[in-house]
Protein backbone atom coordinates (compact mmCIF):
# COMPACT_ATOMS: atom_id res chain seq x y z
CA UNK A 1 0.00 0.00 0.00
CA UNK A 2 1.23 3.57 -0.55
CA UNK A 3 2.89 5.13 2.50
CA UNK A 4 0.15 7.21 4.17
CA UNK A 5 2.62 9.97 5.00
CA UNK A 6 3.98 10.21 1.46
CA UNK A 7 0.69 9.56 -0.33
CA UNK A 8 -2.23 10.88 1.72
CA UNK A 9 -5.73 10.06 0.49
CA UNK A 10 -6.40 12.66 -2.24
CA UNK A 11 -10.16 12.22 -2.18
CA UNK A 12 -10.67 10.34 -5.44
CA UNK A 13 -13.69 11.69 -7.32
CA UNK A 14 -16.33 9.52 -8.93
CA UNK A 15 -19.28 7.42 -7.90
CA UNK A 16 -19.14 3.72 -6.96
CA UNK A 17 -19.76 1.07 -9.61
CA UNK A 18 -23.21 -0.48 -9.20
CA UNK A 19 -24.24 -4.04 -10.00
CA UNK A 20 -26.30 -2.67 -12.87
CA UNK A 21 -23.28 -0.95 -14.32
CA UNK A 22 -21.22 -4.15 -14.04
CA UNK A 23 -23.84 -5.92 -16.13
CA UNK A 24 -23.73 -3.08 -18.66
CA UNK A 25 -19.95 -3.43 -18.83
CA UNK A 26 -20.31 -7.18 -19.36
CA UNK A 27 -22.68 -6.56 -22.26
CA UNK A 28 -20.05 -4.31 -23.88
CA UNK A 29 -16.87 -6.38 -23.43
CA UNK A 30 -18.20 -9.88 -22.75
CA UNK A 31 -17.03 -12.32 -20.08
CA UNK A 32 -13.48 -12.37 -21.52
CA UNK A 33 -13.24 -8.63 -21.09
CA UNK A 34 -14.31 -8.35 -17.45
CA UNK A 35 -12.39 -9.35 -14.32
CA UNK A 36 -14.20 -9.00 -11.01
CA UNK A 37 -12.46 -11.35 -8.54
CA UNK A 38 -9.76 -9.95 -6.25
CA UNK A 39 -7.16 -12.54 -7.25
CA UNK A 40 -7.63 -11.87 -10.96
CA UNK A 41 -7.43 -8.11 -10.47
CA UNK A 42 -4.32 -8.19 -8.26
CA UNK A 43 -1.69 -7.97 -11.05
CA UNK A 44 -3.49 -4.99 -12.54
CA UNK A 45 -3.87 -2.96 -9.32
CA UNK A 46 -0.28 -3.59 -8.14
CA UNK A 47 2.55 -1.58 -9.67
CA UNK A 48 5.61 -3.29 -11.20
CA UNK A 49 7.77 -2.76 -8.11
CA UNK A 50 5.11 -4.08 -5.75
CA UNK A 51 5.29 -0.92 -3.62
CA UNK A 52 1.94 0.58 -4.66
CA UNK A 53 -1.30 -1.38 -4.36
CA UNK A 54 -4.66 0.13 -5.28
CA UNK A 55 -8.25 -0.97 -5.76
CA UNK A 56 -10.77 -1.20 -8.58
CA UNK A 57 -14.37 -2.34 -8.77
CA UNK A 58 -13.54 -4.15 -12.01
CA UNK A 59 -10.79 -4.61 -14.56
CA UNK A 60 -12.29 -3.99 -17.99
CA UNK A 61 -10.42 -5.30 -21.06
CA UNK A 62 -12.05 -4.03 -24.28
CA UNK A 63 -11.14 -5.68 -27.60
CA UNK A 64 -11.43 -2.67 -29.91
CA UNK A 65 -11.90 1.08 -30.08
CA UNK A 66 -15.68 0.77 -30.28
CA UNK A 67 -15.75 -1.09 -26.98
CA UNK A 68 -13.42 1.45 -25.36
CA UNK A 69 -15.72 4.24 -26.52
CA UNK A 70 -18.82 2.53 -25.10
CA UNK A 71 -17.09 1.80 -21.78
CA UNK A 72 -15.88 5.37 -21.40
CA UNK A 73 -19.27 6.81 -22.36
CA UNK A 74 -20.95 4.58 -19.77
CA UNK A 75 -18.48 5.75 -17.11
CA UNK A 76 -18.91 9.37 -18.15
CA UNK A 77 -22.69 9.21 -17.93
CA UNK A 78 -22.50 7.59 -14.48
CA UNK A 79 -19.62 9.69 -13.08
CA UNK A 80 -17.34 6.64 -12.66
CA UNK A 81 -13.57 7.18 -12.62
CA UNK A 82 -11.28 5.26 -15.01
CA UNK A 83 -7.61 4.29 -14.65
CA UNK A 84 -6.22 3.41 -18.12
CA UNK A 85 -3.39 0.87 -18.20
CA UNK A 86 -0.99 -0.54 -20.76
CA UNK A 87 1.66 -3.08 -19.77
CA UNK A 88 1.83 -1.89 -16.14
CA UNK A 89 5.62 -1.46 -16.23
CA UNK A 90 5.68 2.20 -15.14
CA UNK A 91 7.71 3.34 -12.15
CA UNK A 92 5.69 6.36 -10.93
CA UNK A 93 2.33 4.74 -10.22
CA UNK A 94 0.60 6.44 -13.13
CA UNK A 95 -1.23 3.25 -14.13
CA UNK A 96 -1.94 2.11 -10.57
CA UNK A 97 -5.29 2.98 -8.93
CA UNK A 98 -5.30 4.78 -5.61
CA UNK A 99 -6.41 2.60 -2.64
CA UNK A 100 -9.59 4.70 -2.45
CA UNK A 101 -10.40 4.34 -6.17
CA UNK A 102 -14.03 3.23 -6.57
CA UNK A 103 -14.14 3.09 -10.35
CA UNK A 104 -12.72 0.75 -12.97
CA UNK A 105 -9.30 -0.04 -14.38
CA UNK A 106 -9.31 -0.19 -18.19
CA UNK A 107 -6.58 -2.43 -19.61
CA UNK A 108 -5.69 -2.21 -23.30
CA UNK A 109 -3.89 -5.56 -23.41
CA UNK A 110 -6.40 -7.24 -25.77
CA UNK A 111 -5.93 -4.49 -28.38
CA UNK A 112 -2.57 -5.77 -29.57
CA UNK A 113 -2.64 -5.86 -33.38
CA UNK A 114 -0.27 -4.33 -35.92
CA UNK A 115 -2.80 -2.89 -38.38
CA UNK A 116 -0.58 -1.72 -41.20
CA UNK A 117 3.07 -1.44 -42.19
CA UNK A 118 4.09 1.04 -44.89
CA UNK A 119 7.79 0.38 -45.53
CA UNK A 120 7.87 2.83 -48.43
CA UNK A 121 6.43 5.62 -46.30
CA UNK A 122 8.34 4.49 -43.19
CA UNK A 123 5.22 4.21 -41.03
CA UNK A 124 3.36 1.58 -39.01
CA UNK A 125 -0.16 1.71 -37.57
CA UNK A 126 -0.70 -0.24 -34.34
CA UNK A 127 -3.22 -0.69 -31.55
CA UNK A 128 -2.32 0.69 -28.15
CA UNK A 129 -1.89 -2.73 -26.54
CA UNK A 130 0.90 -3.83 -28.89
CA UNK A 131 3.99 -5.02 -27.02
CA UNK A 132 6.98 -2.82 -27.84
CA UNK A 133 9.15 -5.82 -28.72
CA UNK A 134 6.54 -7.02 -31.23
CA UNK A 135 6.59 -3.61 -32.90
CA UNK A 136 10.38 -3.69 -33.12
CA UNK A 137 10.32 -7.22 -34.56
CA UNK A 138 7.61 -6.35 -37.10
CA UNK A 139 9.61 -3.35 -38.28
CA UNK A 140 12.75 -5.51 -38.61
CA UNK A 141 10.77 -8.01 -40.69
CA UNK A 142 10.20 -5.23 -43.21
CA UNK A 143 13.86 -4.11 -43.11
CA UNK A 144 12.86 -1.11 -41.02
CA UNK A 145 13.68 0.09 -37.51
CA UNK A 146 11.53 1.38 -34.65
CA UNK A 147 14.00 2.96 -32.23
CA UNK A 148 12.13 3.10 -28.90
CA UNK A 149 14.11 0.70 -26.69
CA UNK A 150 13.56 0.02 -22.97
CA UNK A 151 14.49 -2.64 -20.47
CA UNK A 152 10.79 -3.59 -20.22
CA UNK A 153 10.27 -3.85 -24.00
CA UNK A 154 9.21 -7.50 -23.77
CA UNK A 155 6.12 -6.58 -21.75
CA UNK A 156 5.47 -2.82 -21.96
CA UNK A 157 2.79 -1.65 -24.42
CA UNK A 158 3.05 1.19 -26.90
CA UNK A 159 0.01 2.98 -25.44
CA UNK A 160 1.73 3.16 -22.06
CA UNK A 161 4.98 4.20 -23.70
CA UNK A 162 3.27 7.10 -25.43
CA UNK A 163 1.19 8.03 -22.38
CA UNK A 164 4.40 8.52 -20.38
CA UNK A 165 6.44 9.90 -23.32
CA UNK A 166 8.95 7.11 -22.68
CA UNK A 167 12.64 7.72 -23.33
CA UNK A 168 15.04 4.79 -23.36
CA UNK A 169 18.50 4.24 -24.77
CA UNK A 170 18.00 5.69 -28.29
CA UNK A 171 16.77 9.18 -27.33
CA UNK A 172 20.20 10.60 -28.10
CA UNK A 173 19.64 9.97 -31.80
CA UNK A 174 15.89 9.58 -32.33
CA UNK A 175 14.21 11.52 -29.53
CA UNK A 176 11.56 10.64 -26.92
CA UNK A 177 8.37 8.73 -27.69
CA UNK A 178 6.56 11.89 -28.83
CA UNK A 179 9.16 12.29 -31.59
CA UNK A 180 8.28 8.84 -32.97
CA UNK A 181 4.55 9.45 -33.59
CA UNK A 182 2.79 10.71 -36.71
CA UNK A 183 -0.83 10.26 -35.67
CA UNK A 184 -3.16 9.04 -32.91
CA UNK A 185 -6.66 7.77 -32.31
CA UNK A 186 -7.98 8.78 -28.89
CA UNK A 187 -11.16 8.08 -26.97
CA UNK A 188 -12.05 11.29 -25.15
CA UNK A 189 -13.45 11.53 -21.63
CA UNK A 190 -17.07 11.64 -22.90
CA UNK A 191 -16.60 8.55 -25.08
CA UNK A 192 -16.22 10.39 -28.38
CA UNK A 193 -13.42 9.17 -30.67
CA UNK A 194 -10.91 11.61 -32.14
CA UNK A 195 -9.47 10.12 -35.33
CA UNK A 196 -6.05 11.66 -35.84
CA UNK A 197 -4.50 8.62 -37.54
CA UNK A 198 -2.74 10.62 -40.22
CA UNK A 199 0.62 9.40 -41.47
CA UNK A 200 1.79 12.88 -42.41
CA UNK A 201 5.23 14.32 -41.81
CA UNK A 202 3.83 17.85 -42.30
CA UNK A 203 0.38 18.93 -41.13
CA UNK A 204 0.02 22.56 -40.06
CA UNK A 205 -3.76 22.68 -39.65
CA UNK A 206 -4.15 24.25 -36.25
CA UNK A 207 -3.14 22.81 -32.90
CA UNK A 208 -1.15 19.56 -32.98
CA UNK A 209 -3.60 17.70 -30.76
CA UNK A 210 -1.64 14.45 -30.49
CA UNK A 211 0.93 16.14 -28.28
CA UNK A 212 -1.75 16.92 -25.70
CA UNK A 213 -2.26 13.21 -25.10
CA UNK A 214 1.33 11.99 -25.39
CA UNK A 215 2.85 12.29 -21.92
CA UNK A 216 -0.52 13.00 -20.26
CA UNK A 217 -0.57 9.59 -18.51
CA UNK A 218 -4.20 8.91 -19.42
CA UNK A 219 -5.51 12.02 -17.65
CA UNK A 220 -7.00 13.57 -20.82
CA UNK A 221 -8.14 10.57 -22.85
CA UNK A 222 -7.27 7.00 -23.84
CA UNK A 223 -5.01 6.41 -26.83
CA UNK A 224 -6.31 3.42 -28.80
CA UNK A 225 -4.20 3.47 -31.98
CA UNK A 226 -1.04 5.18 -33.20
CA UNK A 227 0.83 5.78 -36.44
CA UNK A 228 4.52 5.35 -35.67
CA UNK A 229 7.57 6.56 -37.56
CA UNK A 230 10.05 4.01 -38.86
CA UNK A 231 13.67 4.35 -39.92
CA UNK A 232 16.03 2.32 -42.14
CA UNK A 233 17.22 -0.82 -40.39
CA UNK A 234 20.78 -0.57 -39.01
CA UNK A 235 23.17 -2.56 -41.16
CA UNK A 236 26.48 -1.81 -39.47
CA UNK A 237 26.40 -1.73 -35.66
CA UNK A 238 29.36 -1.63 -33.28
CA UNK A 239 29.02 -1.87 -29.49
CA UNK A 240 31.84 -1.16 -27.04
CA UNK A 241 32.31 -1.27 -23.28
CA UNK A 242 34.76 1.33 -21.96
CA UNK A 243 36.47 1.74 -18.62
CA UNK A 244 36.86 5.51 -18.28
CA UNK A 245 38.80 7.90 -16.06
CA UNK A 246 35.81 9.77 -14.61
CA UNK A 247 32.45 11.29 -15.51
CA UNK A 248 34.06 14.36 -17.09
CA UNK A 249 35.90 11.99 -19.43
CA UNK A 250 32.54 10.46 -20.43
CA UNK A 251 31.20 13.85 -21.50
CA UNK A 252 34.33 14.62 -23.51
CA UNK A 253 34.27 11.19 -25.17
CA UNK A 254 30.66 11.70 -26.24
CA UNK A 255 31.35 15.21 -27.51
CA UNK A 256 34.14 13.98 -29.79
CA UNK A 257 32.28 10.81 -30.83
CA UNK A 258 29.70 12.67 -32.90
CA UNK A 259 32.15 13.84 -35.53
CA UNK A 260 34.34 10.73 -35.34
CA UNK A 261 31.33 8.49 -36.09
CA UNK A 262 29.97 10.75 -38.86
CA UNK A 263 27.07 11.51 -36.49
CA UNK A 264 26.26 7.82 -36.02
CA UNK A 265 26.27 7.66 -32.20
CA UNK A 266 23.19 5.61 -31.34
CA UNK A 267 23.57 5.22 -27.58
CA UNK A 268 25.86 6.37 -24.80
CA UNK A 269 25.17 4.92 -21.36
CA UNK A 270 27.08 5.79 -18.18
CA UNK A 271 27.40 3.11 -15.49
CA UNK A 272 29.08 3.15 -12.11
CA UNK A 273 31.09 0.16 -10.92
CA UNK A 274 28.65 -0.19 -8.03
CA UNK A 275 25.66 -0.48 -10.39
CA UNK A 276 27.47 -3.09 -12.52
CA UNK A 277 28.25 -5.18 -9.45
CA UNK A 278 24.61 -4.88 -8.36
CA UNK A 279 23.44 -6.52 -11.59
CA UNK A 280 26.11 -9.22 -11.46
CA UNK A 281 24.96 -10.08 -7.93
CA UNK A 282 21.32 -10.60 -8.83
CA UNK A 283 20.89 -11.41 -12.52
CA UNK A 284 22.24 -14.80 -13.59
CA UNK A 285 23.88 -15.42 -16.95
CA UNK A 286 25.45 -11.97 -17.39
CA UNK A 287 29.21 -11.64 -17.77
CA UNK A 288 31.35 -8.70 -16.66
CA UNK A 289 32.69 -7.30 -19.96
CA UNK A 290 35.67 -5.57 -18.38
CA UNK A 291 37.22 -5.29 -14.94
CA UNK A 292 39.36 -2.21 -14.39
CA UNK A 293 40.63 0.00 -11.59
CA UNK A 294 38.00 2.68 -12.10
CA UNK A 295 34.56 3.61 -10.78
CA UNK A 296 33.06 4.56 -14.17
CA UNK A 297 32.19 2.82 -17.43
CA UNK A 298 30.53 3.69 -20.73
CA UNK A 299 28.40 1.56 -23.03
CA UNK A 300 28.87 3.17 -26.43
CA UNK A 301 27.13 2.10 -29.63
CA UNK A 302 27.59 3.43 -33.16
CA UNK A 303 25.26 2.33 -35.94
CA UNK A 304 24.70 3.08 -39.62
CA UNK A 305 21.97 2.08 -42.07
CA UNK A 306 24.66 1.81 -44.73
CA UNK A 307 26.01 -1.76 -45.11
CA UNK A 308 29.71 -2.20 -44.61
CA UNK A 309 31.55 -2.45 -47.94
CA UNK A 310 34.94 -3.89 -48.78
CA UNK A 311 37.65 -1.27 -48.92
CA UNK A 312 35.83 1.22 -46.70
CA UNK A 313 36.02 1.66 -42.95
CA UNK A 314 32.94 0.40 -41.14
CA UNK A 315 31.70 1.32 -37.69
CA UNK A 316 34.06 -1.15 -36.00
CA UNK A 317 37.17 0.27 -37.63
CA UNK A 318 36.07 3.85 -36.98
CA UNK A 319 35.29 3.12 -33.34
CA UNK A 320 38.56 1.26 -32.84
CA UNK A 321 40.50 4.20 -34.25
CA UNK A 322 38.52 6.61 -32.09
CA UNK A 323 39.15 4.62 -28.93
CA UNK A 324 42.88 4.50 -29.64
CA UNK A 325 42.90 8.29 -29.56
CA UNK A 326 40.86 8.37 -26.34
CA UNK A 327 43.25 5.89 -24.70
CA UNK A 328 46.15 8.12 -25.66
CA UNK A 329 44.33 11.15 -24.23
CA UNK A 330 43.83 9.29 -20.93
CA UNK A 331 40.03 9.43 -20.99
CA UNK A 332 39.64 5.71 -21.74
CA UNK A 333 41.60 3.33 -19.50
CA UNK A 334 40.60 0.10 -21.24
CA UNK A 335 37.98 -1.00 -23.74
CA UNK A 336 36.43 -4.03 -25.38
CA UNK A 337 34.56 -3.97 -28.69
CA UNK A 338 31.90 -6.64 -29.13
CA UNK A 339 33.02 -9.16 -31.76
CA UNK A 340 29.70 -10.99 -31.94
CA UNK A 341 26.01 -10.32 -31.40
CA UNK A 342 26.03 -12.41 -28.20
CA UNK A 343 28.79 -10.24 -26.73
CA UNK A 344 26.93 -7.04 -27.58
CA UNK A 345 23.70 -8.51 -26.18
CA UNK A 346 25.47 -9.30 -22.90
CA UNK A 347 26.56 -5.67 -22.62
CA UNK A 348 23.02 -4.47 -23.18
CA UNK A 349 21.54 -7.02 -20.78
CA UNK A 350 23.82 -5.65 -18.08
CA UNK A 351 22.57 -2.13 -18.68
CA UNK A 352 18.89 -3.07 -19.08
CA UNK A 353 18.75 -5.25 -15.95
CA UNK A 354 19.41 -2.40 -13.51
CA UNK A 355 15.78 -1.96 -12.40
CA UNK A 356 15.28 -5.69 -11.86
CA UNK A 357 18.53 -5.96 -9.90
CA UNK A 358 17.62 -2.98 -7.73
CA UNK A 359 14.28 -4.55 -6.89
CA UNK A 360 16.06 -7.76 -5.87
CA UNK A 361 18.63 -5.90 -3.74
CA UNK A 362 16.03 -4.43 -1.40
CA UNK A 363 14.58 -1.02 -0.48
CA UNK A 364 15.99 1.97 -2.29
CA UNK A 365 15.32 5.42 -3.71
CA UNK A 366 15.66 6.40 -7.36
CA UNK A 367 15.43 9.78 -9.05
CA UNK A 368 14.84 10.10 -12.80
CA UNK A 369 16.33 13.52 -13.50
CA UNK A 370 17.87 15.46 -16.35
CA UNK A 371 20.32 18.32 -16.58
CA UNK A 372 22.38 19.92 -19.35
CA UNK A 373 24.88 17.29 -20.55
CA UNK A 374 27.87 19.49 -19.74
CA UNK A 375 26.73 19.77 -16.09
CA UNK A 376 26.33 16.04 -15.42
CA UNK A 377 29.72 15.67 -13.64
CA UNK A 378 28.90 18.61 -11.35
CA UNK A 379 25.44 17.24 -10.57
CA UNK A 380 26.72 13.75 -9.71
CA UNK A 381 29.38 15.12 -7.35
CA UNK A 382 27.09 17.61 -5.63
CA UNK A 383 24.09 15.28 -5.63
CA UNK A 384 25.86 12.35 -3.99
CA UNK A 385 27.30 14.69 -1.34
CA UNK A 386 23.85 16.18 -0.65
CA UNK A 387 22.29 12.73 -0.19
CA UNK A 388 25.12 11.45 2.01
CA UNK A 389 24.69 14.53 4.19
CA UNK A 390 21.14 13.30 4.91
CA UNK A 391 21.99 9.59 5.30
CA UNK A 392 25.75 8.86 5.37
CA UNK A 393 25.38 5.07 5.05
CA UNK A 394 23.13 5.07 1.96
CA UNK A 395 24.66 3.39 -1.11
CA UNK A 396 24.80 5.38 -4.41
CA UNK A 397 24.25 3.61 -7.75
CA UNK A 398 24.20 6.35 -10.42
CA UNK A 399 23.77 5.51 -14.10
CA UNK A 400 22.02 6.96 -17.09
CA UNK A 401 21.56 7.98 -20.71
CA UNK A 402 24.12 10.75 -20.50
CA UNK A 403 23.88 11.61 -24.19
CA UNK A 404 20.48 13.21 -23.53
CA UNK A 405 21.30 14.47 -20.03
CA UNK A 406 19.13 11.87 -18.27
CA UNK A 407 20.43 10.27 -15.07
CA UNK A 408 18.86 7.57 -12.96
CA UNK A 409 20.20 8.85 -9.68
CA UNK A 410 19.66 5.73 -7.61
CA UNK A 411 20.47 4.71 -4.06
CA UNK A 412 20.06 1.47 -2.14
CA UNK A 413 19.26 1.64 1.55
CA UNK A 414 22.03 0.98 4.05
CA UNK A 415 22.68 -2.72 4.57
CA UNK A 416 20.16 -4.06 7.08
CA UNK A 417 17.80 -1.06 6.88
CA UNK A 418 14.18 -1.96 6.09
CA UNK A 419 11.84 -0.03 3.81
CA UNK A 420 9.92 1.61 6.63
CA UNK A 421 13.07 3.02 8.22
CA UNK A 422 14.43 4.19 4.87
CA UNK A 423 11.13 5.97 4.19
CA UNK A 424 11.81 8.23 7.18
CA UNK A 425 14.72 9.71 5.23
CA UNK A 426 12.92 9.81 1.88
CA UNK A 427 11.44 13.31 2.14
CA UNK A 428 14.77 14.89 3.12
CA UNK A 429 16.69 13.10 0.38
CA UNK A 430 14.06 13.90 -2.23
CA UNK A 431 14.12 17.57 -1.34
CA UNK A 432 17.94 17.66 -1.46
CA UNK A 433 18.06 16.02 -4.92
CA UNK A 434 15.20 17.99 -6.44
CA UNK A 435 16.33 21.33 -5.02
CA UNK A 436 19.75 20.75 -6.56
CA UNK A 437 18.45 19.64 -9.95
CA UNK A 438 16.08 22.60 -10.10
CA UNK A 439 18.83 25.06 -9.12
CA UNK A 440 20.86 23.71 -12.05
CA UNK A 441 18.04 24.26 -14.54
CA UNK A 442 17.18 20.55 -14.75
CA UNK A 443 14.01 18.46 -14.57
CA UNK A 444 12.74 16.31 -11.70
CA UNK A 445 11.28 13.83 -14.22
CA UNK A 446 13.23 13.11 -17.38
CA UNK A 447 11.37 10.10 -18.79
CA UNK A 448 9.27 8.26 -16.18
CA UNK A 449 6.47 10.81 -15.79
CA UNK A 450 4.70 12.06 -12.65
CA UNK A 451 1.96 9.57 -11.76
CA UNK A 452 1.35 9.28 -8.02
CA UNK A 453 4.97 9.37 -6.92
CA UNK A 454 5.83 12.91 -8.05
CA UNK A 455 2.48 14.67 -7.91
CA UNK A 456 3.50 16.83 -4.95
CA UNK A 457 6.97 17.45 -6.35
CA UNK A 458 5.50 18.79 -9.60
CA UNK A 459 3.24 21.12 -7.60
CA UNK A 460 6.25 22.29 -5.57
CA UNK A 461 8.64 23.00 -8.44
CA UNK A 462 6.49 24.11 -11.38
CA UNK A 463 5.26 27.70 -11.51
CA UNK A 464 1.69 28.65 -10.71
CA UNK A 465 1.26 29.75 -14.33
CA UNK A 466 2.35 26.35 -15.68
CA UNK A 467 0.14 24.47 -13.24
CA UNK A 468 -2.85 26.69 -14.04
CA UNK A 469 -2.40 26.02 -17.77
CA UNK A 470 -2.29 22.27 -17.12
CA UNK A 471 -5.43 22.42 -14.98
CA UNK A 472 -7.24 24.49 -17.63
CA UNK A 473 -6.48 21.82 -20.25
CA UNK A 474 -7.56 19.03 -17.90
CA UNK A 475 -10.87 20.73 -17.05
CA UNK A 476 -11.59 21.48 -20.70
CA UNK A 477 -11.08 17.89 -21.89
CA UNK A 478 -12.28 16.08 -18.77
CA UNK A 479 -14.74 18.36 -16.92
CA UNK A 480 -16.04 15.49 -14.76
CA UNK A 481 -12.46 14.53 -13.76
CA UNK A 482 -12.98 10.82 -14.42
CA UNK A 483 -9.81 10.16 -16.48
CA UNK A 484 -7.08 8.84 -14.18
CA UNK A 485 -7.96 11.38 -11.47
CA UNK A 486 -5.36 12.57 -8.99
CA UNK A 487 -2.46 11.66 -11.25
CA UNK A 488 -0.01 14.39 -12.34
CA UNK A 489 -2.27 17.11 -10.86
CA UNK A 490 -4.56 17.60 -7.89
CA UNK A 491 -7.54 19.66 -9.05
Amino acid sequence: MPDAARFPDPGIPGTPVTSGMLEALREIVGDKGLILDEHGMQPFVTDWRGSLVGRAAAVVRPANTGEVSKVVRLCHDNGVAIVPQGGNTGLMGGATPWPTHRGILLSLGRMNRVLNVDPVGYAMTVEAGCILQAIQDTAAGHDRFFPLSLGAQGSCMIGGNLSTNAGGVQVLRYGNARNLVLGLEVVLANGEVWDGLRALKKDNTGYDLKHLFIGAEGTLGIMTKAVLKLWPAPKDVCTAWLAIRDVKAAIDILSEAYAASDDNVGSCELLSRASIDLVLRHIPGIQDPLKAATEWYLLLEWSSSRPRQDGTAGMSEKLEQFLAGQLEAGRVLDAVIAQAEAQARNMWRLRESMAEASRAEGPGLSYDVSVAVSRIPEFIDRGIKAVLDVLPTIRPYPLGHIGDGNLHFSFMGPIGMDRQTLSQYSAGITRAVNDLITSMGGSISAEHGIGIEKIDELAHYRSRTELDIMRTIKRALDPKNIMNPCKILRL
